[in-house]
């Protein structure tokens, strides 16, 4: 199991958790309110209650301080009163500054009628008062809380996550500056040594065809020192034909490939020429036929077309490899993700940097068909 992967189980996990926490903040918030609203309706009713003893007692014989006691503690739930006809009698709780106001005393009746039974109060001469109420302002704040509490939440995690992901990238462009030059660094002493021995050996009356290798090999050292000595700073881009950049990659690829792959070029025959770093541009050619091949176990057709359009230049490598599952299908572009037993998974992550952050272009896998193939595409600007 590589890193990607355990990090994506360790995303579905922290995320289901997340849910869970969730969920139960809502569960516990929704019990929690159904308490405090059957609470509420209790309180109403003894307020109803008290309001018809008092209607109904002697007050020559009756102490009713304590039915005026339960009806004044009634100072969060909004309350209307209203006859038999529907006409108001009295109100609590409600706005005081429009409670003059019989467009809002309407509106608010109408709001309570929707959301909970009324109370009935019957009178001893046979009628029958109601009671409407609503939520205290108490309970419907806590109805949004749980809400409010996960939408903060959310926010925090999200900038944080963006906060912490840009500071990664920030190290690991940094990491593959340093990388890169000290690459170049270390290539370059000895590629120096060998170029001076090369004009020894030539002294020496050695085999011509020797030294045409040897001048090769020393030469494409210093191709890919230079290579990395671009990737440790901000190449310059010059006009360059990227139909010949194409062809010198792919002539290097086919020289040391068997005769079993078969690079198919497709280009248009008029010159494109665009802002290219050739040397890192060719790099990036030579990583996807190299990816091509393995993934065709040395055996099989690539690909290669250039096509030019409205809004830029679109470069398609197609293989006829095992093909790609659609779920790797970003993951493949990350540092050190390799399905070889050999190599360091570096190839398509320096690939996606040259072409994304040097060229400003896109490079993704456009199509991909297990045990059938796979087309990677380039998009750059005119």
């Amino acid at each position: 199991m590589n890193i990607y992967t355990r990090k994506l189980r360790w995303k579905y996990l922290l995320f289901m958790v997340a849910i869970a926490i969730g969920v139960g903040s809502l569960l516990y918030t929704h019990r929690l309110v159904s308490e405090l609203k059957a609470e509420e309706r209790e309180k109403v009713e003894l307020w109803a209650e008290a309001t018809r003893q008092l209607i109904e007692i002697d007050i020559r014989e009756t102490n009713f301080s304590f039915l005026f006691e339960v009806i004044e503690n009634n100072n969060t739930v909004p309350v209307i009163m209203v006859d038999s006809l529907g006409d108001i009698i009295s109100t609590r709780n409600l706005d005081p500054d429009k409670i003059e106001n019989p467009e809002y005393i309407e509106r608010q009746l109408k709001i309570m009628a929707a959301v909970h039974e009324r109370i009935e109060i019957p009178l001893p001469d046979g009628e029958i008062n109601y009671i409407y109420y609503r939520d205290s302002t108490i309970l419907t704040k806590l109805q949004y809380f749980p809400y409010i509490q996960l939408g903060v939440i959310l926010l925090f995690i999200l900038v944080s996550y963006f906060a912490f992901s840009s500071s990664r990238k920030a190290e690991q462009n940094q990491v593959w500056v340093g990388l890169s030059k000290e690459t170049a660094h270390q290539l370059g002493t000895p590629t120096s040594a060998l170029i001076a021995w090369i004009e020894l050996l030539k002294l020496k009356n050695l085999d011509e065809k020797i030294l045409v290798e040897f001048e090769k090999d020393v030469s494409r050292l210093e191709k890919i020192t230079e290579r990395f000595s671009k990737i440790g700073s901000h190449p310059d881009m010059i006009q360059t034909s990227i139909n010949t950049v194409i062809r010198n990659a792919v002539g290097y690829i086919k020289r040391r490939s068997s005769e079993k792959i078969n690079i198919i070029l497709n280009v248009q025959d008029d010159e494109i020429k665009i802002p290219l770093n050739p040397e890192l541009f060719e790099w990036v050619i030579e990583n996807l036929c190299k990816n091509a091949i393995d993934s065709m176990h040395g055996k099989g057709d690539i690909e290669i077309s250039v096509i030019k359009n409205t809004h830029g230049i679109n470069i398609d490598i197609a293989d006829q490899g095992k093909g790609i599952p659609k779920s790797r299908h970003k993951t493949i572009f990350k540092p050190g993700f390799t399905t070889k037993e050999r190599g360091w998974g570096l190839g398509l992550s320096l690939s996606k940097r040259i072409i994304e952050l040097y060229h400003g272009g896109k490079i993704f896998v456009s199509q991909s068909d297990v045990n059938k193939g796979t087309t990677f595409r380039i998009v750059l600007k005119n």
